[in-house]
């Protein structure tokens, strides 16, 4: 029988971790093109033969995703696996619409085709959308459980935007790891909270191999953390799995895919930001939960927001600088940046648009509703270069700080700056704390 010539519609990450399980070494398909979304300067390069496997072996091109069409016509491809997340329905069935137009079938894998699992407990920690505030939950989870004494390892959701040949495994223990790796600020604005609280966290491409290494990590490994990404379900099979919604988006978690799936696959789901959120979007958040999966226990909590220090942002006209996905494709019109602004007594939130130089120019347009906030885009020297001008360009008094690592630490900034931090906090019962003590006991992971 023939070979199917497939072709996996990516965004340099859930689209290799789908080929790895599901078409790496298999004689029944025949995977003739990645195509690349979302993420700048990922197309046009190669999945390499070293990862590609026994029946690739010149690798698999990555064409952009606008080819698409062409590419189902030059290569006669059967089938199209829709693999990236944290887009509308709408924009899902559209690209299906192109895909099947030109003659092929449209593709979702679900989990039962694409999780490992594990020798190890996992907790995965999810959202409905990019910027719930997962990774913060994420490391609330590890924090509680390395106060019991056990060993936790964290697997990061896939941001592999370099050489693909170097990033199969990737561990990172110290902040010289960072640099070792070569990572973008995207990449190290997930790794860096981690390492510095002093846990192991693992990335890379190939995440069958990276859970292999992660159980036997040398440091030791009593339980697996997923701390994913946008808003994707995980790799691995969790048998705990917790899901981050966000009032300030209340609706999205029904709109968007696939953040429902980890919504309905949720044992805990967590209406974080209740603190910001106005009383009916929380209810409209609630009252979704409830409707798509009633069996979830539902834990209500806020992000509190802190600062350096209150005497940058007081009576200053302030530029305020937010993560960079949140902004871009999680569609968040505000952030922790522009509150603490306003918390604080900013005189002015400075527009950055006049300023902006080189690739930050592309972003804004891809991107135009993103207004008065410089989204952190560092997914290349020259972004990181072009980041570093506007701020120094930008005529302000100061700059608020609103990503997860210091900016200051990677690039040069030339004005008075604060960094701004936001940690989960439950609000009432049931808590984190509770529901831990509850997976320890089942999965027997007293401390001896």
């Amino acid at each position: 029988m023939a070979r199917k010539n497939i072709v996996i519609i990516g965004a340099a990450g859930r689209d290799f971790h789908n080929f790895n399980i599901c078409f790496r070494d298999n004689e029944n398909f025949n995977v003739v093109a990645f195509t690349a979304a979302q993420i700048p300067d990922i197309d046009g390069r190669k999945y390499p033969a070293g990862l590609a496997g026994k029946l690739y072996p010149r690798g698999i091109p990555v064409f952009p995703e606008n080819n698409l069409p062409e590419i189902i016509r030059k290569y006669k491809v059967d089938d199209c696996i829709f693999s990236y997340s944290d887009i509308t329905y709408q924009k899902v069935m559209s690209a299906g619409a192109i895909v099947n137009s030109a003659g092929a079938n449209f593709v979702l894998l679900g989990p039962s085709a694409t999780m490992i699992k594990s020798t190890k407990p996992v907790i995965a920690v999810g959202a409905v959308r990019t910027g719930c505030g997962k990774s913060q939950t994420s490391r609330k989870v590890i924090e509680i459980l390395m106060k019991k004494g056990l060993k936790v390892v964290a697997v990061r959701h896939p941001m592999p935007y370099g050489k693909l040949s170097e990033q199969k495994v990737q561990r990172f223990a110290v902040l010289n790891d960072l640099a070792k790796h070569k990572c973008t600020i995207e990449e190290m604005e997930e790794y860096e909270p981690h390492v510095v609280r002093g846990n192991v966290i693992y990335a890379g491409v190939d995440y069958e191999a990276i859970l292999r290494q992660a159980e036997k990590d040398k440091d030791g490994c009593d339980v697996i953390v997923w701390d994913g990404g946008n808003n994707d379900f995980p790799f691995y099979r969790p048998d705990l799995m917790i899901t981050v919604t966000d009032p300030h988006r209340a609706g999205h978690e029904l709109r968007y895919y696939p953040g429902e799936v980890t919504l309905r696959l949720a044992d805990v789901v967590i209406i974080n930001k209740i603190d910001s959120a106005g009383p009916d979007d929380i209810n409209i958040v609630r009252e979704n939960i409830s409707r798509v999966n009633p069996k979830a226990l539902v834990i209500d909590a806020a992000s509190p927001i802190r600062v350096d220090d209150p005497s940058v942002i007081r009576g200053k006209k302030v530029l305020v600088v937010e993560d960079g996905p949140t902004l871009t494709h999680g569609e968040m019109k505000i952030g922790a940046g522009i509150m603490a602004a306003r918390k604080y007594g900013a005189a002015e939130i400075v527009d950055p648009r006049p300023f902006i130089k080189g690739k930050l120019k592309d972003t804004f347009r891809l991107y135009p509703d993103i207004g008065t906030l410089l989204p952190a885009m560092g997914y290349g020297r020259q972004q990181l270069s072009d980041l570093e001008k506007t701020i120094n360009n930008t005529k302000c008094d100061s700059v608020v700080i609103a990503t997860p690592i210091d900016l200051n630490r990677i690039i040069h900034i030339n004005k008075p700056g604060t960094r701004v931090y936001y940690d989960l906090q439950e609000i009432g019962d049931p808590t984190l704390s509770q529901i831990l003590d509850e997976f320890v006991v089942k999965y027997k992971l007293r401390k001896k």
